[in-house]
């Protein structure tokens, strides 16, 4: 019976923005051949790759029922203080690492203040938006943090590897972060689906209060969930760093709202209890290719604003009308 049940939620979730995914294919590629060229789709994978990652994490955030607003700052002072240490030094593996402890630390520190003080998720993600970012410029004192320079790599001679690998190509061609993005999203397609802590994600942002009394610690699940979130993010940080080759203060401000976006169009229901990992794929890319598509077809940046709006209005309008539907 559960697996039936999966299997509905799935065809009528998840087929639904694929169809508008295939759709969208569709008329870019009639309307300007090259958008389905190959470098056209290596380069939309390798865009979706950073906004992507941090979207699974996003994903199991708002199935638990909480939201996180300071994932963009998360993954801007992950870089920048792993960027510093490598240029203090520090072998980029151990500053990586550094980088990526700081991501948990920070979801961490978002899921006690939510779960033991009660403060309002969006609350208190808002004032760690703030604070992430304001220690992201202290630590540079506002300047670029860049790997480029001849005097890094006399420096750190392993900061070359670091950036061959954000710059890399599989067989020459596939970018190494869509590579990554790829091996994440089975990671926690495994996680959140076949897993007993998936199971519990669902059950807490579902009902709460039943999920308390079937003997699941629901503060457990909402911070570990955040972990997860900070994680993502600072991993997401430093790929993105590795291809960009430098880093400053600003670094991820707003994506935020792009990764939360993503979640949202791929059916993750902001009431909490329902969403899933391949829906949010299929959202980052339906985000991506309406962006790359307008471009092609000569439309303004500007519009690209307005489409995902109503993208994500239409989205939400389905969740709330599925929901009446069942009640």
């Amino acid at each position: 019976m559960e697996k039936k049940s999966v299997l509905s939620r799935f065809r009528g979730r998840e087929i639904g923005v694929l169809t508008g995914l295939i759709l969208l294919i569709i008329v870019f590629s009639l309307a300007n051949h090259r958008f389905a060229s190959l470098d056209n789709v290596l380069n939309i994978l390798r865009q979706v790759s950073v906004v992507g990652i941090m979207a699974l994490g996003m994903t199991c955030v708002i199935v638990c029922g909480d939201i996180d607003l300071s994932v963009g700052a998360t993954y801007g002072m992950a870089a920048m203080l792993s960027g510093t240490l490598m240029l203090k030094g520090i072998h980029c593996m151990a500053a990586v690492g550094i980088g990526l402890l700081t991501g948990l630390l920070i979801g961490l520190l978002n899921g006690l203040v939510v779960t033991v003080l009660r403060v309002p998720a969006m609350i208190a993600t808002l004032g760690m938006q703030y604070i992430a970012r304001g220690c992201a410029l202290i630590v540079t004192e506002g300047g670029v943090v860049n790997l480029m320079t001849p005097k890094a790599s006399e420096i750190n001679p392993s900061i070359a590897s670091f950036l061959s690998f954000g710059s890399g190509k599989v067989f020459g061609m596939i970018p190494n972060m869509a590579i990554v993005f790829i091996a994440v999203v089975i990671i926690m397609a495994f996680v959140f689906h076949k897993t007993i802590l998936g199971f519990k994600m669902r059950a807490v942002g579902g009902n709460a209060n039943a999920a308390v009394v079937s003997g699941i610690n629901q503060r457990a699940m909402r911070i570990v969930a955040l972990m997860i979130m900070g994680f993502l993010s600072a991993f997401a940080g430093m790929l993105n760093f590795a291809f960009l080759n430098s880093v400053q203060g600003t670094m991820g401000e707003g994506i935020e709202m792009d990764v939360i976006a993503a979640a949202i169009i791929g059916g993750a229901s902001l009431s909490g209890g329902e969403g899933t990992i391949v829906g949010t794929v299929i959202g980052v890319l339906i985000m991506y290719v309406l962006k790359t598509g307008l471009i092609y077809i000569g439309a303004s940046a500007y519009l690209q604003m307005v489409f995902i709006g109503v993208v994500i209005i239409i989205a939400v309008v389905i969740d709330v009308l599925t929901k009446i539907n069942r009640e």
